[in-house]
């Protein structure tokens, strides 16, 4: 299970975007577009007369592996395939099933009780 959880988050890439209005960070967004704030509507007025940009975007991208090595049984030598074909044989014979037990009680049906003794000797098990 780590193994292939390891495997799993190092081919996983995904991107991280950050807005931020001056110096101060307003919205973090992972897997998707980052929310605009509410100056960015006002900043294209203000850009057209005072040709600065106030609010920028950074985007950090995480790329994750994108070349495995997948190799097949074929790709082994033969000592190598050997030893995986005994072990796998070796390891299947562990698990042999159980001789069928002999239950000498299976058909046996209790008595019909006609009075609960319990209740009628008011002994209860606390």
């Amino acid at each position: 299970m780590l193994l292939a959880s390891l495997v799993l988050f190092s081919t996983v890439s995904f991107t991280i975007e950050k807005h931020f209005c001056g110096d101060v960070l307003v919205a973090v967004s992972i897997f998707s577009e980052v929310d605009k704030c509410a100056m960015e509507v006002d900043q294209c007025v203000l850009e057209k007369v005072t040709k600065k940009h106030c609010c920028k975007d950074v985007i950090d991208i995480i790329e994750g592996q994108n070349e495995l090595k997948l190799s097949s049984f074929e790709d082994l030598d033969f000592e190598q395939q050997q030893i995986i074909t005994s072990y796998t044989y070796a390891y299947i014979g562990l698990f042999e099933a159980l001789p069928k037990l002999l239950i000498p009680h299976k058909d046996y049906s209790p008595p019909n009780l006609v009075t609960d003794i319990q209740v009628l000797d008011q002994v209860f098990i606390i």
